[in-house]
């Protein structure tokens, strides 16, 4: 049947052109119709780009491996000491599953277990991973969860130390504890304090005292009198003592000022 057909079109004058066109044509046209066919059926090879050298296919569906298997379903490990056990990479867009635009990795457990685990076997190492950012900005991670996070340790909130944060706690309550004749015996942002008269003192601290709030306490348990406060500056504080009669009368006293 090829022999007739080949006899038939030498007869006609283009008749060979025609044929060797043809068959140029298929030759050149075949591997490409084959690979673009068979793009996502193709197998997958080992030390080779998937799933092919030209860097402009891709695969255009989900490639899925589904075992059962009581250990894992797939294992990805390198001998290399250089490490490099699997890397993923992706075009995600803001805002994750919940807007449509699923992430590079995602652990998902339709049971009651853990969703991950990330474990060191390094003996020595000092860290067992980080999380980097191109905006520094960012939050590195989200949560719902309410649980407490058994042997987590933050060293740091907004920056801060713990150490930090209890001090910025006490300077929020400053205080003054005052001798009978003015002298200041210990106080927290005090900056001094002086006997203006019989049962009045005044009382100066370092910083704005103007949205804080005050309170004076005697501190002699004798003949126990009364004593009261009146801000005369943002910083400075006006303390008078009486005794138990109501009179004027020099007292130690504790001035408490809570901002």
């Amino acid at each position: 049947m090829l022999s007739s057909l080949i006899n038939r079109v030498r007869l006609v004058p283009q008749g060979p052109w025609i044929l060797a066109s043809a068959v140029a044509l298929a030759i050149l046209v075949a591997p490409f119709a084959g690979a673009q066919s068979a793009l996502n059926g193709t197998p997958v090879k080992g030390g080779a780009r998937n799933p092919s050298t030209d860097q402009r296919q891709a695969y255009t569906k989900e490639t899925e491996i589904i075992a059962d298997t009581p250990t894992y379903g797939t294992r990805q490990s390198n001998k290399s000491d250089n490490g490099g056990g699997a890397v993923y990479g992706c075009r995600s867009g803001l805002g994750g599953t919940e807007k449509g635009n699923e992430p590079c990795i995602r652990a998902n457990n339709l049971a009651d277990g853990r969703a991950f685990e990330f474990a060191s076997s390094g003996k020595n190492a000092t860290e067992v991973g980080t999380i980097t950012a191109q905006n520094p900005n960012a939050a590195p991670l989200t949560t719902n969860a309410q649980g407490v996070a058994s042997g987590f340790n933050a060293d740091k909130v907004d920056g801060k130390n713990a150490s930090d944060i209890v001090t910025d706690a006490q300077n929020l309550n400053r205080f003054a504890a005052v001798t009978t004749t003015g002298g200041l015996a210990a106080g927290r942002d005090a900056n001094g304090a002086t006997q203006v008269s019989t049962g009045l003192y005044l009382v100066t601290f370092k910083n704005d005292l103007s949205k804080c709030a005050y309170q004076a306490t005697e501190t002699i348990i004798e003949d126990a009198g009364a004593a009261a406060v009146l801000p005369v500056s943002t910083t400075s504080i006006q303390v008078r003592t009486r005794d138990a009669a109501g009179a004027a009368a020099d007292r130690p006293f504790h001035l408490l000022v809570t901002c």
